[in-house]
């Protein structure tokens, strides 16, 4: 199985692009969907990180409220490297455990791995490829205005909290403008494509939990 890392900042187009893959028949491990499953009460990443942070971050059914742990994290560079150790290994884990599946059941087919931080923690370095979702800055600032509501100021500091967009662009196989229109974006993605199923003969997609 061809195994391919999808990553970039915040508000690129990665989840956008990561569909598109799927469309053509990729498998997709999303890893903000992995994140979501073990902060869920009762796993132990939840626990460790209320542990770590105070039952201020939980929301009265006892889920935590993530707009108040992304104030947290997002103004404190030492609160964000905390909670990065708690949950990052067990991404990180859980990721392998879906591509030994995926692998298992196609293994001739494409698994993309869609990961923010993978270039921060050097996890890029699990996968044979490696496609970097980018688009203006400008883009990145209006994007993130329209679907979150945040302000200048929260928008510049979760920008901030990643490596810049320039410096993980240099660790891209392949690199994907969404600064497009939709249709745009597709025949990059369709281009990319070709070019990983260049001696790769997988057919079939979805995601792990389809």
């Amino acid at each position: 199985m061809l195994r391919v890392g999808l990553t970039g900042g915040i508000a690129t187009g990665k989840s956008t692009v990561g569909r598109m893959f799927v469309e053509l028949g990729c498998h997709l491990i999303d890893s903000d969907n992995i994140t979501h499953q073990l902060l869920e009460p009762g796993q132990a990443v939840h626990v460790a990180v209320v542990q770590a942070f105070g039952d201020g971050i939980l929301a009265p059914d006892g889920t935590i409220n993530r707009k108040i742990l992304g104030e947290i994290v997002f103004n404190d560079p030492q609160a964000r490297r905390k909670l990065n150790s708690l949950v990052h290994p067990a991404v990180v884990q859980r990721q392998q455990e879906w591509l030994m599946e995926l692998e298992a059941r196609d293994p001739q087919g494409i698994a993309i791995v869609d990961a923010a931080l993978m270039i921060e923690a050097e996890t890029y370095k699990n996968y044979d490829k490696v496609i970097v979702v980018a688009c203006p800055p400008e883009e990145q600032r209006r994007r993130l205005r329209q679907r979150s509501g945040l302000s200048k100021e929260q928008i510049e500091t979760r920008i901030r909290s990643q490596m810049p967009l320039e410096e993980k662009m240099k660790y891209a196989d392949y690199l994907i403008d969404t600064s497009g229109s939709l249709e745009a974006t597709r025949r990059e993605v369709e281009h990319v494509y070709g070019e990983l199923r260049e001696g790769n003969s997988g057919t079939g997609g979805q995601t792990p939990n389809s």
